[in-house]
């Protein structure tokens, strides 16, 4: 009698051990397979950015080697202070360039204006831009997201602020 009760004892915990061992094993291929599915998701978004920079680079060239025009206006540019990404820089002065042959003359607002837009719509809300010929400020800007600069006697500041949700 006491065999029968030692065997039914073991084999309970080998029943409870199997059991155990095969929610291991499943938590395992499923962390597997998440893995792999992070993996391929992050590579691919790797891949989309890197065509995103090329893209901008090769409108950016289109620019400069688009003809003499292209070529004064980029002259015309000095940068003041930056704390920006050399592609999101040249983007600016892409856009800035668009808006200025647009204008017969030039309204800063509607340069303001459309360099907002431009950011917020490619790379996420809460840009400001500024420009004018005679400004002060003083602005607090998100890590990367500060670019000051000129276009003969026009002067541009573009920056980005953090957005915080309110609480309610």
């Amino acid at each position: 009698m006491r065999e029968m009760e030692e065997k039914k004892r073991v084999d309970a915990a080998s029943e409870e051990l199997e059991r155990r061992s095969k929610y291991l094993s499943s938590l395992i291929e499923r962390t597997k397979i998440k893995s792999e599915s992070d993996q391929e998701e992050a590579a691919m978004d790797r891949r989309k950015n890197k065509e995103k920079v090329k893209e901008e680079d090769r409108g950016v060239e289109a620019v400069r080697a688009g003809g003499e025009l292209d070529k004064e206006f980029m002259k015309k540019i000095r940068v003041r202070a930056a704390d920006m990404a050399p592609t999101l820089q040249r983007r600016a002065f892409r856009c800035a360039r668009e808006v200025f042959d647009a204008m017969p003359k030039l309204e800063n607002k509607r340069l303001a204006l459309a360099l907002k837009k431009e950011f917020d719509t490619a790379y996420g809300p809460a840009w400001h831009c500024i420009v004018g010929t005679s400004f002060g400020s003083y602005v607090t800007h998100s890590l990367g997201g500060f670019l000051y600069f000129s276009i003969d006697k026009v002067y541009v500041l573009l920056f980005r602020t953090a957005v915080e949700p309110l609480a309610h």
